[in-house]
This record gives C-alpha cells, sequence and structure tokens, in this order.
C-alpha cells in the first residue's frame, strides 16, 4: 500500500509505514510468558502465542500453556484453536496469526508474539509462501512408520535445502515436510531468515531471553518438578481416555511421549523423570542453536534491559 500526495502537480507516492510487532522468544523454561505479560500491561499490548503444541485444547500443563491466572487480564491469542486429533500447519497458524495481529492493531494495542517456535514465528513475520497441501492421510500414515533418521534422510535427498534449516529430530515437522514434497512433487520455496525489500510484513522488535546454562538446568528441573505435582500424568491419562491412541501423544514429544511411555509400562516413574531432565535440556540446546543464527535478536538478562528497548522501539 502507498499513500499519494500532491506536491507541485506531481504525484509523489510515499510509502506507508509498516505496523509494528513484538516478539518475545527464548529456549523452554526460560520466562518468556510472564515477561510477554509485564510487558503486555506496560505497553497495552495484546499476546499471540507462537507454540506448536499450544495451539491445542487440553494439551496444558504438558506444553507449559500459561493459566487464566497467569495471563493477569491480558487477552492471548492461539491458544487452544484446534482438537489434537486434528494435524494443525504452519499454514493455518500463519493465516490465524495475521488476523490476530491486524485485530489487535485495530484496537490501537501492540500485539506481542510469544514463544519459542521458530517456525512459527519466522512463518509469521517473513510472511512465507507455503505451498497449500492439505494433510495426506495414507502418506502420513506411511511415513508415521519410519524412524525419524529415515525421514530425515528421505527430505534430504528430496529436498536438501529444506533439510538445511529444519530440525532433523522433530518427526511431526519432518513428515509434514516430506508430505509437501512429495504431493506437491517439487522442493518446498527456500523460506526466509531475514527481513528483504518484500517479504516482512512488520516492523519487528525480536527480545530473546539468554539464560546462563547452570540457570536455565536448574528452571527446567523446578519446572518440570512443579508440573508433575500439577498432575500432569493426568492430563495424559484423561487425553488418552478422551481418544487420543499412543501414537498420536508420541507424536507430541517430550513430557506426552515420555509420560505415555511410563503409562504404558514401557518405563518406571523414575525413568521417566530422569529421561525428561535431560530431553527437554536437549531440546532447550537446539532451540538455542536455532535462534542463534538470527542476527536480528537482541539478547537481555532482565526486565530492564527489554523494557528499554521496547520504549525506543516504539517510540521510533
Amino acid at each position: 500500500m502507498a499513500l499519494f500526495l500532491l506536491k507541485k502537480n506531481l504525484f509523489i507516492m510515499k510509502p506507508m509505514k509498516k505496523s509494528k510487532i513484538i516478539v518475545i522468544l527464548g529456549p523452554t523454561a526460560s520466562g518468556k510468558s510472564d515477561l510477554a505479560v509485564k510487558i503486555a500491561r506496560k505497553f497495552n499490548g495484546e499476546i499471540i502465542s507462537a507454540d506448536s503444541r499450544q495451539v491445542y485444547k487440553g494439551l496444558d500443563i504438558g506444553s507449559g500453556k500459561i493459566t487464566k491466572k497467569e495471563m493477569k487480564g491480558i487477552p492471548h491469542h492461539l491458544l487452544d484453536v484446534v482438537s489434537p486429533k486434528k494435524i494443525f500447519t504452519v499454514t493455518q497458524y500463519q493465516e490465524l496469526a495475521k488476523k490476530a495481529v491486524k485485530k489487535i492493531i485495530k484496537k490501537g494495542k501492540v500485539p506481542i508474539v510469544c514463544g519459542g517456535t521458530a517456525f512459527y514465528i519466522n512463518a509469521l513475520i517473513y510472511d512465507y509462501k507455503l505451498p497449500a497441501v492439505p494433510p495426506q492421510e495414507k502418506l502420513r500414515e506411511k511415513l508415521e512408520r519410519k524412524i525419524t533418521a529415515e525421514l530425515f534422510k528421505q527430505l534430504k535427498k528430496l529436498d536438501s535445502k529444506r533439510a538445511k534449516n529444519i530440525d532433523r529430530y522433530n518427526k511431526r515437522r519432518l513428515i509434514r515436510a516430506l508430505e509437501i514434497v512429495l504431493t506437491a512433487k517439487k522442493p518446498i520455496p527456500v523460506l526466509a531468515t531475514a527481513c528483504g525489500s518484500k517479504n516482512c510484513l512488520y516492523q519487528t522488535l525480536k527480545i530473546g531471553i539468554k539464560k546462563p546454562k547452570k540457570e536455565l538446568k536448574k528452571l527446567i528441573k523446578e519446572r518440570l518438578e512443579k508440573r508433575l505435582k500439577m498432575e500432569m500424568v493426568d492430563e495424559v491419562k484423561k487425553l488418552h481416555k478422551n481418544g487420543l491412541n499412543w501414537q498420536r501423544l508420541d507424536d507430541f514429544g517430550l513430557e506426552y511421549r515420555y509420560i505415555s511411555r511410563y503409562l504404558r509400562n514401557l518405563i518406571s516413574y523414575e525413568e521417566m523423570v530422569e529421561i525428561l531432565n535431560q530431553k527437554i535440556w536437549q531440546f532447550s540446546k537446539k532451540q538455542m542453536t536455532w535462534f542463534k543464527k538470527d542476527k536480528n535478536i537482541h539478547w537481555i538478562k532482565n526486565y530492564k534491559e527489554a523494557e528499554r528497548l521496547f520504549r525506543q522501539f516504539l517510540a521510533d
């Protein structure tokens, strides 16, 4: 869009300023949700979740979904939007997130995107043009039978560029990538990781929460203990009772995977806790590896640093 100005009998095209959005990201257990709520209260914002598990209804404790009490009255978008029995794609997320941004801006508020799923965040701010390939149930069933390493090897052979920037250990994402490539019969378009002349929808400030390794490990352990006391095991039992099979729970990874294995007597409770601490820590390291590729992230250590950056960004 552009604004036309009349000057000396000539039309001058002046580009309109893009809307501003804020992104708060970081590894799991780093405190993203708390920071987002503080910033939203301070700067008249609303929050858009960017978490690939929190979009599902019923995946609450295991996904670390923010509670009503923790929201402190701040509206949150893109939580509980789909049944866990259904497949939810990044294209669907992108469409709903764009609508949420538009709705928040229309109210005169600041959109704050908060989450740890980098693919969701990038799809929104860089306006990814992904092939519109609906879920292919028969193909999915076939791919589900393969182990993660086999899926990654197949993707690398069919689309080497996509294989370079995908989480090679994320089975759901590998299956979706293969689904697109095999159905469209062509590689996935190269996806932007920075703003170019045409691909960015918004002026974006990215804030990353950085914690020392020792502190993050401690936070992960404490959060896991807290969630187990909050009856996270019962949540997985309930999901299975309500129709989610063990394979689907396994697909959701981490807490849902290893609690479901405990419930099937494949591992003991003590083994489950030990494995989860280890796997969640490994997951946080993978998240940071992904985020470190993005040179536009401002890494902060405390709230004061974040507030200073937000104030400056909104004033420009």
